[in-house]
């Protein structure tokens, strides 16, 4: 492994493991849809989605660090019984002193409460050696003023090491978003039990 590798290895792992120290999404303002079901109720007026998760922010690093998150994760109203089917992509990067790493990931599983979201997925594309095919997860607390961020690497390691993490495990969000930056917005989940 050269040095580049090294260092950009080492950027991911400390990104998501020193992301553990600041909470976001991937940094600037995504759009946040809303998409609705094909279905269409009786009164003619479409069924909202089962849940959601989507936004982007910045972490908050006072040593400068570039941390990004985004997400567009949705969980269509006739899957409302089966958070595993549903659909979406998540990225993020950091950054420091010219040397970090990107990855995203495909969702395959997401889970909401009141304003909080869990999500997880397999990542699809990084420039961190080893990254691709790795599951993750993140926690985020849409908190309406500065959000919050949790992921799974802060307790299990940098991706690259995690072995079977198990669909939508995240960490608590004790991450802060960068002030100014976050729009995270959560569609809580109504399971019919």
């Amino acid at each position: 492994m050269n040095r580049r590798t090294k260092t950009a290895a080492l950027g991911l792992g400390a990104a998501l493991l020193v992301t553990a120290g600041a909470t976001g999404a991937t940094g600037a303002a995504a759009s946040t849809s809303t998409s609705t079901s094909a279905s269409a109720s009786a009164s003619g007026e479409r069924q909202r989605e089962a849940a959601a998760l989507t936004g982007r922010a910045k972490l908050y690093r006072s040593a400068g660090d570039d941390i990004t998150f985004s997400f567009d994760a949705h969980l269509a109203a006739k899957d409302n019984d089966d958070p595993l089917k549903a659909t979406g992509t998540f990225e993020w990067s950091h950054y420091a002193g010219g040397d970090g790493a990107w990855a995203k990931a495909e969702v395959d599983c997401l889970l909401t409460g009141g304003k909080v979201a869990v999500v997880s997925g397999v990542v699809t594309d990084s420039d961190l050696p080893g990254a691709k095919g790795k599951r993750v997860g993140i926690t985020v607390h849409d908190t309406g003023r500065q959000d919050r961020l949790g992921y799974s690497w802060a307790s299990v390691g940098n991706p690259v090491e995690t072995k079977d993490l198990p669909k939508c495990v995240g960490s608590a969000p004790f991450e802060k978003v960068k002030k100014g930056t976050g729009d995270f917005t959560v569609v809580p989940w109504n399971p019919k039990f």
